[in-house]
């Protein structure tokens, strides 16, 4: 049997023929492990930064997460939206437009990723004044954005969306590797440049500078790690998932529906992640108003609440490609299968987080800083916070289903109701009903509201569109 031949046949055994549970799991299992990762790095600077026990320090590196996840918010359109096509196109054997959109959508992130680091770069100022810095955290904001946004951009952004990409045709395995490896990376260099390399109250310059080299390692591996692909599969144009991974030249588009479909659901992924993040800056926005240590307390929170949520991502993440390939293959009871397992393991997990936070906050509180009334502000603020834990799975889970039908108007219309109806605006309201207890229990209320609205439009849709087998869940 020849290379390319076998490599056609691994490459659609997961989607294909792998039993369902085995097959999310092979795929979710090295997404979720390179979510913790990326949530243990993304913590590991807030971490290391409150060894400091400066809260202005690490409210300034608070400020700037929703920035740095905006700026993911690209790899979303060109990953998501293209990685989704690809397994869709391979579903339909497609290999030859299939490999037009890989090379579209490589453009397509390293021009938006350059874009949005020097608009970061123009506009730093108002900006950091947009996302509450004050006199105290302003140098300390705009010092660790420089480094994080303006400078590691591209390869933030290049990085994850080819993970995406990778993951599109069933690797998995390596698409994880090279995020966790990053991440991994990240950890190990921020006490190096933070406690070593650099004089005290640099701190957060060697977290900026630390997180910005390991995207850069990370881009790099996933460059190397294509081109090894590449050989594996051989030199021609097979069918199989790996060769479709090559770039092609920047005058060979996609076809116009292509392109139509890429940005249809890309553009709602990259949509849904920028009001995720805009829902965290009025959260910090809000508890700004307050004072500085509400700010560092529920900037700590925020951040350790994405354990759970990052392995829903995970799950969701490693099931998108399977939905996708069986909806195109009019495969429904397999993509049905995939769809209940992941959502069950999913659920199960989210039931676990709540119990180990509700045990443990003031102790996770206490493992990024010591101040006693930013940790008492905050046991309480995550005790609250991860109740919305199932809820906020249940939302994105959807969303990430129509992601996989290539239903990008369902995925945005809930995402923007989520955000921009039911979240945002209870974010206001309850801070003027209650005040600063309102903030934090915006999240269960709101997301109980898109949770059912989740389930009517999911409903609704499976028996008009998925046939038979959809009726009889």
């Amino acid at each position: 049997m020849s290379t390319q031949s076998k490599s056609s046949r691994d490459s659609v055994e997961i989607f294909e023929r792998m039993p369902v549970a085995k097959a999310v799991r092979t795929m979710a299992i090295p997404t979720v492990i390179s979510q913790l990762i990326v949530l243990i790095y993304n913590m590991a600077d807030t971490f290391f930064i409150g060894r400091t026990n400066n809260p202005f320090m690490v409210a300034g590196a608070s400020l700037i997460l929703p920035i740095f996840n905006i700026s993911l918010s690209l790899a979303g359109l060109a990953g998501v939206g293209g990685g989704a096509l690809i397994s869709r196109l391979l579903g339909e054997k497609r290999p030859e437009e299939a490999r037009r959109v890989y090379s579209f959508s490589v453009f397509l992130s390293a021009a938006s990723a350059a874009l949005f680091s020097l608009s970061v770069l123009v506009f730093m100022r108002p900006l950091m004044h947009l996302l509450g810095a004050g006199a105290d955290t302003y140098g300390y904001a705009s010092g660790y954005a420089f480094f994080v946004i303006v400078c590691g951009g591209i390869p933030t952004v290049l990085s994850n969306t080819l993970a995406n990409l990778i993951r599109s045709v069933g690797e998995s395995g390596k698409a994880g590797f090279g995020i966790t490896m990053g991440g991994i990376i990240n950890i190990a260099l921020d006490p190096l440049f933070m406690f070593v390399l650099l004089p005290d109250g640099m701190e957060i310059i060697g977290a900026g500078a630390a997180t910005m080299l390991s995207n850069c390692i990370a881009c790099a591996y996933f460059i190397a790690a294509l081109g090894h692909m590449r050989k594996k599969s051989g030199d021609g144009d097979g069918d199989d998932g790996r060769s479709v991974l090559r770039l092609v030249s920047p005058k060979a588009l996609p076809s116009k529906a292509s392109l139509y479909g890429i940005f249809y659901v890309g553009v709602p992924s990259a949509v849904t992640t920028l009001l995720f993040d805009l829902d965290y800056i009025v959260i910090d926005k809000l508890m700004s108003g307050y004072n500085d240590i509400a700010l560092a307390a529920v900037g700590i929170v925020l951040k350790a609440e994405r354990l759970p949520l990052n392995i829903g991502v995970g799950i969701c993440q490693g099931m998108m490609p399977i939905i996708a390939y069986n909806y195109s293959a009019k495969n429904h009871a397999r993509m049905i299968e995939t769809k209940r397992y992941a959502l069950g393991l999913g659920l199960v997990c989210a039931a676990v987080s709540i119990l180990l936070y509700e045990l443990f906050a003031g102790e996770i509180m206490h493992i990024f800083i010591n101040d006693a009334e930013t940790v008492r502000l905050g046991t309480g603020f995550l005790r609250v916070r991860v109740l919305a834990t199932p809820l906020m799975f249940l939302s994105f889970f959807h969303v990430y289903l129509f992601n996989g039908f290539g239903e990008g108007r369902y995925a945005l219309f809930l995402g923007v109701t989520r955000w921009l109806v039911f979240n945002i605006p209870m974010l206001f309201f309850l801070n003027w009903l209650v005040g600063i207890n309102g903030i934090v229990w915006s999240q269960v209320t709101a997301d109980t509201l898109t949770v059912i609205l989740s389930l009517v439009v999911y409903r609704s849709y499976s028996r008009r569109h998925l046939g038979e087998t959809a009726k009889s869940e």
